[in-house]
Order: structure tokens, then sequence, then C-alpha cells
């Protein structure tokens, strides 16, 4: 967005979503439609579709039709799919199992999302904002795990960006690490994965981030409004508990 420009999309809130959504459809269509047209030039006659046909079963020669072939390139397609888990196994077999599983979301209330958002919208308004805020935090991330090596020297690593039903960008990371950084004993698992509340006067920030984002609630009757509560007289994940 251009600064001190109106643009009357951005200001669509459920309207700009179907926009967007029907923007990348028209993209999709698109891509089809080269496909479709240009099949000559991905040598789609090399797939041996009517022998397929025939070894499936098939013998009515009105039934096996024109066979259209998707191409590697196109995102989303059986033989992308096919591509990608093959490329992962293949890091899988030259450099061992993975051994860390990290998972990034989006959240909302960063101070680069709020700070941009214009006067009563919330995150979910613009879906551009938040896809480009957390794409840039993740390749922050990205720096941070493979040059600045914060979790130890990663010698592979495949992920994959995911939407939550709310629309959050989502991304699950493997991470295959060197040899002398494998996490291989309780000890080293507990230096890296921590499920107790921080030092709250050694580490003030990252007890304030825990106590905010990883716990539940306050819910019930102590918070009417709270998601889980919202229409019922009590939390429905049955919190607080003993």
């Amino acid at each position: 967005m251009w600064p001190g420009i109106f643009n009357p999309i951005l200001y669509g809130k459920r309207l700009f979503q179907q926009f967007v959504v029907d923007t990348y459809i028209k993209i999709e269509s698109s891509r089809l439609d080269f496909i479709r047209n240009n099949q000559q030039e991905l040598r789609a006659d090399l797939y041996q579709g009517l022998i397929d046909s025939l070894h499936a079963g098939e013998s009515r020669a009105n039934a096996i039709g024109k066979r259209t072939v998707l191409s590697t390139t196109f995102i989303g397609g059986p033989r992308d799919i096919r591509r990608r888990y093959m490329d992962a196994m293949a890091l899988v077999r030259k450099y061992g199992q993975p051994d860390i599983f990290l998972t990034m979301t989006c959240n909302p209330n960063w101070d680069e999302i709020k700070s941009e958002l214009f006067p009563g919208q919330t995150a979910q308004d613009r879906p551009d904002l938040v896809t480009r805020i957390f794409r840039a935090k993740l390749e922050e991330l990205k720096r941070k795990l493979m040059d600045k090596d914060i979790l130890g020297k990663v010698r592979s690593y495949v992920y994959v960006v995911e939407f939550q039903k709310r629309g959050l960008p989502h991304a699950h990371f493997l991470l295959i690490m060197k040899r002398k950084y494998k996490l291989t004993c309780p000890e080293q698992y507990d230096r890296l994965i921590s499920a107790e509340f921080p030092d709250k006067k050694k580490y003030p920030e990252l007890y304030k981030m825990v106590v905010k984002h990883m716990m539940h609630g306050p819910c019930g009757p102590l918070n009417p409004n709270c998601p889980c509560t919202k229409g019922r007289t009590s939390c429905k994940n049955y919190y607080p508990r003993a």
C-alpha cells in the first residue's frame, strides 16, 4: 500500500477476504488453462494415459476420453505433492531422521500488525498484512536457525506453511541436526524444551510471555466474554482445573 493513498479494498473486511480468494482462483484457472492448452510442450504423451486406463480395467473407449496431465509446476497437484514428498524422503535417507519438530504460528497481537491496522479493524480484516508480516518473521526465524545456530548447527530441514481454521498462517519445521548437535539423552532435551514457568526474577520478560500466551484463561465466571465461555455458564474446556 502506498502511504497517503486511499484504497477502498483494504477497508472491505470480509469482502476483502472474498476478493483475495476470487483473485487467486483466477490465477489458478489461468495456470490450468495454460497446462491444458500446452500439453505437447509439457510432453504429456509420455505419461501413457491410454495404457494406464486399460491396466485399470477400463475397456470402453468412450469412457477413457482425453487426458490432461498436470505438471509438477502446478502447486497442490498430485505430481507436485509427490515430488515434495520424495524430496523430503531423500533428505531423510541421506542425513537421517529429523531431530526437532518446530512450530511457528502467526500472532494477531504482534505490534507490527496492530500498528498498521486502520481504526476499527482487526487482524482478520487484513489478510494481506498478516501474511506479509508472518512471512518476514518466518524468514527471520529461518536465519536464526540456519545462520545463527540458535538450536545448534542444522544439517538439513524441510518446512510447510498452512492456514489454521481462524485464518492465521502456521509453519511446521523438521530439522535434521549435525551429528555433534543431535539430541540423544533426556538432559539434552531438558536444555532445549521446558514445560515450566521461567524464573520470574531472573527472566521477567520471558515469564510475562509464557503467562500471556501459554496459559488458558481467565475464563468462566471470572471472564464471561472469553471465547471458551461465551454463551455458557462455564468453560467448554473445563477450566480451571485442580
